[in-house]
Formats: C-alpha cells, structure tokens, sequence
C-alpha cells in the first residue's frame, strides 16, 4: 500500500467525521431526535446513507468513490476487536473487598441476570421462530438459515453489537454477512427508538399508578442529556484520570496501546487456531477478550492497576465504537435488506411484546416491594436499547437515583457475561453450521438455563429472610 492510498483512508475517516459532526449538530437542534436520544453517529450513519450510493446507486447525490466505501465496510470488523477486548480491562482493579457484600447480594444478583438475560433469550427464540413461520408459510422468502439472530443483537445488543456481526459471520464465512449486519443495525435502531418511547409511557403510566418508589419523578431527563453537551464548563465531567507523566508517555497512548495489543495477538492467534481446530468457529473478537483478561491478570500481579483508569478506556473504546457504527450504517445493503422487510417488521413487533412479558411481571413476582418498576424499566431499557438507554429510563423513574438498581444490574451484569463465556462458544458453533431449529433448540436451552438462575435466586433469598 502507498502513501497515496493512506492518505484516501484519512481522507475517507474524515469524510466520516463530517457525518458525526453533523450528527451531533442535528441531535442537538432537532427536537425529535433529542426526544429519541438518538446517539450522533447513528443520525450521522443515517444522512451519510441516505445521500450515498447505498440507495441511489450512480445517481447519488454524494457518489463516494469506491475505494471510500470498501474502507467502510472493513472498518466495523476491524474496529470492533479492540472494543470487545476493553472489557476485562480494569477489572478488580479498584482494590475494594467485597466478599462480604457479594454473599448478602447473591441472591438479588442472581434474580436480576436471570431476568434481563430472559429478555435477550426470548428475543433469539422469536428470532428464530419468525424464519421458521416465514419459510414454512411463504419459502419462495428465502430467508437465509441464521436470520432472526439480528433480533437480539440488534436489541438487546445496541448498534455496537449488530456492527460486530458482519464480522463474525465474515469469519465463519457465511456469505449473506453484509445483510445480516444490515438486518441487525435495522433491528437495533427500531428497537432503540422502540425501546425509548415504549419505556416513557410504561413510566408515565407506572407513575399514574403509584408504581414509582422515588418521590421525584417529574423532573424528568435534563436538557443537557438530550441535546448531547453541556456548555457550563463546571457542569463538564472529567474524561479520567491522567495515570502516567505526558513527557514520558500519554494515558491515551497506554490504554490505546494495550487493545491493539491485545487485538493484534488475537488476530495472530485465531488465524493459528484455523490451523490446529479448523472445526472451531470463534470470532477474533472472543481471543481478544481471553487475551485481556490474561494482561489483566499480569498487571494485577505486577501492581500495575495505578496505570489503568476505566473511564479512560471507556472514552477510547466510545469513540472506536462510533466509527464503527457511523461506517455500517452509511454501507447498510438497503437492496437486500429490503427484501426481509415484512420478516423484520413481523419479528421486531413480536420482540417488544415478548420483551415486556418477560420483563415487567417477572420483575413484579420476584421483587414486589423492592423497587420492581425501576429494576424493569432498567433492563427493558438496555434490553431493547443501549446500556445508556437503561440508564436514562432509570433515571427518568428514579431521578435522585435512591434504588439500589444501578448497582445491583451491574453485578447482574457481570455475572451474565461469566454465564456468556460458556454459552457464546456453542453458540457460535450452531451459527456457522448448524440449522436454524437447532439455533431454536440451542436457545430453548438458554431459556431454561437463566430460567434456573432465577428460581435458585428466588429460592436463596427466601432461604435469606427465613434467617434474618
């Protein structure tokens, strides 16, 4: 590659700059999108696909040039390693003991991962189900085998997930990847959209009816969160903490260095494994997280947490994560995306309904009195959103943010993404060979599976109270 072929990549990762910029500039103005809380590069992603060649082919108003548009479908299954790898990073790093506190929490951490990872489990079987009622009733469809995975991914998962698929099934190559990536930002999108304005009206209605424990509930979201910037410099948050001297090396330059690190051995590493196990279907993204929590490990050891701020690796991963989702969405394949809408609209209208079923009853029998509203509307919110989604509807409910729920989702949280160690690896080995009943089946399991997490929460914290 020559220099002149770097420098049209910049010039490309500036042309997707423009568009967050102009995202952010219409996130703050328009009063619908502010409404929404539409993310920047979502709005940005959108506008850059509207007015390229994805829809109007040579005849679009901005005709990108080709070798624009090939950096931008690569750079969603590039970027998406380092973010991925982030997670370990910084974990059992703040030196708190809690041990203690965990064996009072087990209970209520179990009942919340069971509950919120139903909500995802129950998307995939309605997922799944939609294709096997489409095919069956209409097969002249062709929906392929793995559609209806884009239903969680794209709900539960937020844009940052659905960007990642393509990816993950590019490596399994499966060759209608660019359209179950287009599928799952198309889910995503509706369902953060969905998700929002569904969770204000079950606040609404729950503050109607006296379900609110807060007693502040009118002051709703702040302006400042829904035009996306504060302009009183006081008010403005601090990105971290500076953990090493600027003169010897930069923060950034740490954290930054440590993901592509990570993502680097991942990449060397998987491309061994096709070598040694070449039955074995996992995402280079899954090695890079192994990989981390291996750096993590060794840094704990050498005493090297000082060095590590999660706020800062947060900030760079956050800012990955946007070129990844602006650069899907502006090379969306609206083509054959626009083949399965009847399939998608069908499965996303059917996720809601399940979603809710499974959230709010589930959390009203298991909690009662125990801010149940405020734990449902948590995870419903991040189950058909984003993890900030969640959070704002939380928020919303609970404005001077007097329940425990922040706290207990997060352990939950945690704890899910244990449970998710085990469970993605056979998941992926169905993905890249098994039928879509299989898929079916395999999730019928995972149901079961959180089913159990719930009723053994349910049946230690009545054990809990018997004893206190």
């Amino acid at each position: 590659m020559n220099v002149q072929a770097f420098q049209n990549g910049l010039v490309a990762l500036a042309v997707l700059f423009g568009f967050l910029f102009f995202g952010a500039f219409l996130r703050a103005k328009v009063a619908l999108f502010r409404r929404w809380m539409l993310p920047a590069s979502v709005i940005g992603g959108f506008i850059g696909l509207l007015v390229g060649p994805q829809i109007w082919g040579a005849r679009a108003p901005l005709p990108f040039p080709e070798d624009w548009t090939l950096l931008w479908q690569v750079l969603p299954s590039i970027l998406i390693i380092p973010v991925f790898a982030a997670s370990p990073l910084g974990m059992f790093m703040d030196g708190k003991k809690t041990k203690g506190r965990l064996r009072v929490m087990f209970p209520t951490v179990l009942m919340m991962t069971g509950i919120f990872s139903l909500g995802g489990s129950v998307q995939y079987l309605i997922g799944y189900g939609v294709n096997m009622a489409v095919t069956a009733v209409s097969p002249q469809t062709e929906l392929y085998r793995t559609f209806g995975y884009e239903l969680a991914q794209g709900f539960a998962g937020g844009h940052g997930t659905a960007t990642a698929l393509g990816g993950i099934f590019q490596d399994f190559g499966l060759p209608w990847w660019k359209t179950a990536q287009g599928v799952a930002l198309t889910t995503a999108t509706v369902g953060l959209i969905g998700g929002t304005l569904l969770g204000f009206i079950f606040i609404n209605r729950a503050s109607q009816k006296g379900y609110l424990k807060a007693r502040n509930v009118k002051q709703g979201v702040s302006r400042e969160t829904l035009q996306g910037y504060t302009t009183d410099i006081q008010a403005q948050k601090s990105l971290g903490r500076e953990t090493t001297i600027g003169n010897s090396i930069e923060t950034l330059s740490v954290h930054f260095g440590l993901l592509i690190l990570a993502s680097a051995l991942a990449i060397l590493f998987s491309r061994r494994m096709r070598e040694w196990v070449p039955n074995l279907y996992l995402p280079v993204w899954f090695y890079a997280m192994l990989i981390m929590y291996v750096i993590n490990y060794i840094l704990l050891k050498l005493k090297l947490n000082w060095a590590i701020d999660t706020k800062v690796k947060s900030r760079v991963t956050g800012a990955l994560s946007e070129i990844a989702i602006i650069a899907a969405i502006m090379t969306i394949p609206i083509k054959a995306v626009s083949t399965f809408v009847v399939p998608i609209l069908i499965m996303c209208v059917l996720g809601f309904i399940a979603t809710y079923f499974v959230t709010f009853p589930l959390y009203r029998r298991a909690f009662k009195d125990d801010f149940a509203f405020e734990r449902a509307i948590m995870s419903w919110g991040v189950n058909t959103g984003v993890m900030i989604t969640g959070i704002t509807l939380l928020k919303t409910s609970d404005p001077e943010m007097e329940s425990p729920v922040m706290n207990d989702f997060s352990m939950g949280f945690a704890l899910m993404s244990v449970f998710s160690l085990f469970i993605t690896p056979l998941d992926y080995q169905f993905l890249a060979k098994g039928s879509t009943f299989q898929l079916f089946l395999l999730n019928v399991g995972v149901f079961c599976f959180y089913t159990l997490v719930i009723t053994l929460g349910v049946f230690l914290k009545r054990k809990q109270t018997r004893r206190n």
